[in-house]
């Protein structure tokens, strides 16, 4: 093909395309006449294109040039005549009462659950007061949930109406890789505290850590009862650890969650895993309120792990995350945390 016939080409399909953008008198027209001159697969400009190799090699780079122009010219014209229908790049035509000068329509941003927000402003505050954040798997074995923990087979604990037992092969290997038995069953934990034992089994002291997780107990579900919650546990195992370093640590801890100077008592009470344990409360909002169960380790706990008893000591403590949230929202029915209400749920 020689240079002045494809050049003639080229001019003829300027005409062409500016005949029919010109002539478009709707959105839909001047799409058509888009897709016959610049389509992507079987438009005429590309058709005309591939036809460029057939131009004698000398001739190739004026025959370049001449269709680079060529291009340029129809897209030109597509635009003057889009301008003119006024349609927007797909050829459809614009609202003429639409104003652009009005502010847009802000969509809905979703947020956070409200567990999940204290769970965030939990790991930063434990973080800041020195704590790790360390994890566990929610499907334990009896020994990490309870033997360990100091928890004796007689313990009504224990009882299969108070926790969710697994029922699995006698020969299956479970995820935390020991043989299934029926002297060490699988359940649900029915607390956090199987994460110190495992954090313990593995780390000398000195040790740091916080867990936060969900926990299962076939509760019937009222306004402060869900068969599944969240709690938060907190461990610190080093040398001459007492219980004025817990009141301290649960003070700070307090102050940093509800804000201001929060008085903290501590009662007697009792856990297996713990001795002497306490209860702790704190004061806010006018009212001694009751933060939850704590103590210094029982050294049975210890000796489980394999630490000396007589060089190091320390203090464990667990929370409810629900009932931290509840109480900072002035939630009344743990159950409406549950329920994904989002006219409950956009007010945090």
């Amino acid at each position: 093909m020689s240079l002045e016939q494809f050049v003639g080409d080229l001019k003829q399909l300027v005409e062409d395309a500016k005949t029919a953008f010109g002539s478009a008198s709707s959105g839909d027209d001047l799409d058509a006449a888009r897709i016959e001159f610049l389509g992507a697969k079987k438009g005429r400009l590309k058709t005309i294109q591939k036809s460029l190799g057939k131009v004698d090699n000398a001739d190739k780079p004026a025959a370049g040039k001449e269709l680079n122009a060529t291009k340029s010219a129809i897209t030109d014209a597509f635009d003057a005549a889009k301008s003119r229908l006024g349609t927007g790049a797909d050829g459809e035509v614009a609202d003429p009462t639409f104003d652009p000068t009005l502010p847009g329509t802000q969509f809905r941003m979703g947020n956070l659950h409200p567990i999940t927000q204290t769970i965030n402003e939990l790991k930063d505050i434990m973080g800041r007061l020195g704590f790790t954040h360390a994890e566990g798997p929610e499907v334990e074995d009896d020994y990490h949930n309870f033997k360990a923990l100091n928890i004796p087979s007689s313990h009504p604990a224990r009882d299969p109406l108070d926790n969710f037992y697994l029922r699995t092969a006698q020969n299956q290997a479970d995820s935390i890789g020991k043989e299934l038995d029926d002297e060490n069953p699988l359940l649900l934990r029915s607390q956090t505290s199987t994460v110190q034992i495992r954090v313990m089994e593995t780390t000398k002291p000195p040790v740091r850590i916080f867990s936060l997780g969900r926990v299962y107990r076939p509760d019937t579900p009222d306004w402060s009862h869900y068969p599944m919650f969240h709690q938060m546990e907190g461990l610190m195992v080093d040398e001459n650890v007492t219980l004025a370093d817990l009141k301290t640590v649960l003070r700070l801890f307090a102050n940093s969650y509800l804000g201001g100077d929060v008085k903290i008592r501590i009662r007697p009470s009792f856990f297996p895993f713990t001795e002497p344990s306490v209860e702790a409360d704190y004061y806010w909002n006018g009212k001694w309120v009751e933060f939850g169960g704590a103590g210094i380790v029982d050294p049975n706990v210890l000796a489980a792990v394999g630490y000396d008893t007589e060089s190091v000591s320390g203090f464990a403590f667990g929370l409810g995350i629900e009932r931290l949230c509840m109480i900072r929202h002035k939630i009344t029915d743990i159950r409406y945390l549950f329920t994904n209400d989002v006219r409950f749920l956009r007010q945090f």
